[in-house]
């Protein structure tokens, strides 16, 4: 049988969330700055024995907490879930243990098997966002697809978000019949597009 992507894509909104960063090197800067790019205002707290300057500095542009020393499980307490990002596996395994126990999701870089969660491709336009998995296989794969889609996605379909935001608050009708008008305009607008091309 053929493998399937058994992932289910959620967009978590970090901003009333509490995130830990343990790792504050090349790999930890990547993750910290792929969650600030997509969510400006998470609220991140970073752990490390040292920081590279632009993780400070990243950090310092978007209020994140840097915590300099040894990584200790009391880092966990009230946090939602935890990136292990360095250079040492051991640490990486306990970091995942230890969430394991309280029962937290855990992303450990490099380490697929001892992933709840990937940090995928995010192509943001506006409102609109996407998000691109390639089930762990493929970061590359995923970081091209992102690329194409910015490229296809046009530059005021945030403009079109809105415009039908409002139109939807204006339809009266139950939930039904909204959702049908709603697939009938956004369909016409698909049409057009395929027409022009």
């Amino acid at each position: 049988m053929e493998e399937r992507n058994e992932l289910y894509p959620v967009f978590l909104k970090v901003n009333h969330l509490n995130v830990l960063v343990v790792g504050g090197g090349n790999v930890g800067h990547e993750k910290l700055h792929f969650l600030f790019k997509s969510s400006p205002n998470a609220k991140v707290e970073i752990v490390a024995k040292w920081f590279l300057p632009e993780t400070e500095e990243l950090a310092k542009k978007h209020g994140a907490k840097l915590i300099k020393g040894r990584y200790k499980r009391k880092y966990l307490k009230k946090k939602h879930f935890v990136i292990a990002a360095t250079n040492d596996a051991k640490l990486n395994k306990r970091v995942h243990r230890d969430a394991k126990k309280r029962y937290l999701l855990a992303n450990i870089a490099d380490t697929p098997e001892l992933c709840d969660f990937y940090m995928g491709g995010i192509v943001n336009k506006g409102h609109v966002k996407i998000a691109i998995s390639t089930n762990g296989k493929s970061p590359t794969t995923a970081k091209r697809l992102r690329q194409f889609f910015e490229e296809v996605i046009p530059e005021n379909v945030n403009q079109m978000v809105e415009n039908l935001n409002e139109y939807r608050k204006s339809i009266k009708g139950d939930f039904e019949a909204k959702v049908d008008q709603m697939n009938s305009i956004t369909e016409s607008l698909i049409l057009k597009k395929e027409k022009n091309d």
